[in-house]
């Protein structure tokens, strides 16, 4: 076909004809499934910083009886005052046994406390990093060093989505980046398709969502396809080119993100019941309220899989406020998408798991003999998460 007869295709609307690829399902049409699954979606919370879970969920009764003894063996406790070495600390809070199930839960999670019955826990998850980028990219891509593909982009791979109007794997973020940044939902050596779409975290969440003011009604669409034309003709000089492939769906999918994303992130229309449920309308909850929220419009609406980032968890100092701080401005809000989930009848097949990067150690050293400074190290050899719906054993724990 000559390069004029593209142009002109493009002119009277003919472009699907003129580029037949065009005119059939992009790489992230839902794909046939070999077996009937339990789970058709994945809310995936990230706890980045590293949780301690000897202070979330996996109770250390024993560190109470050692707590300020120094870290050695058996047989050479001593004060640690004395010594100024490393020593054991007990965990600032109080637990509790929660639901039917008789869960483990810090007596501040209040109200993901009355979802223990949903939620199965594993309590001997392990990193092969203590370093905070490595150890993100490991949980996130199951390889330490980055350039691997990130679980949502194998999960998009292999099933689809099933809103081609809304990217297939969406990332909220804080404000600021993971470590390791945006490496943690790279489609690594995948087709670009499959990479994470992240959405700002304030503001707008995609840049240069609405048109400017001053285009004319349409003129987006007639760029669109003008552009269309333009990258065909240099697809032909170049088949093997896959980028190009991605770079032309992503304009595609950027067009009808204008459409449909407004009325998913606009928050006018919630009422007051869900923004107390999520949190909203505190101050400690709602960044991370909202996120939560808009999670569970995203898979409502057919993406497949979301993840939302949390950050702060990293306390080598004053675990007692940093710890409390950050499971305050969480536990609403997650029990809060639970809750959501539930109430939509979109629990049962939505799988929602919560991880961070590795575990906490039972011991830190004497931060200038202030009892109240203390906080944890990393530790690659114990973690806890927890996972709720999507077919789950709920009220379990491993």
């Amino acid at each position: 076909m000559k390069r004029n007869d593209f142009i002109n295709l493009s002119l009277t609307g003919g472009l699907s004809a003129a580029i037949p690829s065009l005119a059939h399902a992009g790489p992230l049409s839902p794909k046939p499934y070999h077996h009937a699954p339990k789970a058709k979606r994945c809310i995936m919370i990230f706890h980045e910083g590293a949780p301690s879970h000897m202070d979330t969920f996996d109770p250390k009764p024993q560190l109470d009886k050692l707590h300020m003894k120094r870290f050695v063996r058996k047989g050479e406790l001593k004060s640690a005052m004395e010594s100024g070495d490393r020593y054991y600390i007990k965990s600032p809070f109080k637990f509790r046994q929660v639901g039917k199930s008789g869960a483990w839960m810090c007596e501040h999670y209040k109200e993901l406390a009355k979802h223990a019955d949903d939620m199965m826990f594993y309590k001997g998850c392990q990193a092969d990093s203590v370093n905070h980028p490595t150890a993100c990219f490991h949980m996130n891509t199951g390889n330490r060093f980055n350039g691997d593909p990130a679980i949502g982009s194998w999960v998009t791979m292999g099933l689809g989505s099933s809103n081609q109007d809304l990217p297939g794997y969406v990332v909220l973020p804080e404000m600021n980046y993971p470590q390791g940044g945006s490496a943690n939902w790279s489609n690594g050596y995948l087709p670009a398709y499959f990479q994470g779409t992240p959405m700002r975290a304030q503001g707008s969440p995609v840049l240069d969502l609405r048109p400017p003011k001053s285009s004319w009604e349409g003129a987006s669409q007639k760029n669109l396809e003008l552009l269309k034309v333009l990258n065909g003709l240099h697809k032909q000089d170049h088949l093997d080119h896959g980028d190009l492939d991605a770079r032309m769906q992503a304009y595609d999918l950027a067009y009808r993100m204008q459409q449909k994303i407004p009325e998913v992130v606009d928050f006018k229309t919630v009422d007051a019941t869900t923004e107390k449920m999520y949190g909203l309308d505190q101050k400690e909850t709602s960044s991370f309220g909202k996120r939560c929220l808009l999670a569970s419009r995203l898979v409502e609406k057919g993406v497949r899989f979301v993840q939302v980032y949390s950050s702060g968890w990293d306390s080598h100092d004053y675990i007692e406020k940093s710890h409390r701080s950050r499971i305050q401005a969480v536990d609403k809000p997650m029990a809060g998408l639970l809750e959501d989930l539930k109430r939509k009848g979109m629990l049962e097949d939505t799988l929602v798991f919560c991880v961070g990067e590795f575990g906490r150690s039972p011991d830190n050293g004497v931060r200038g003999g202030d009892e109240s400074r203390v906080g944890r190290d990393h530790n690659a050899k114990a973690m806890t998460l927890w996972m709720a719906g999507g077919g789950v054993k709920a009220g379990h724990t491993i």
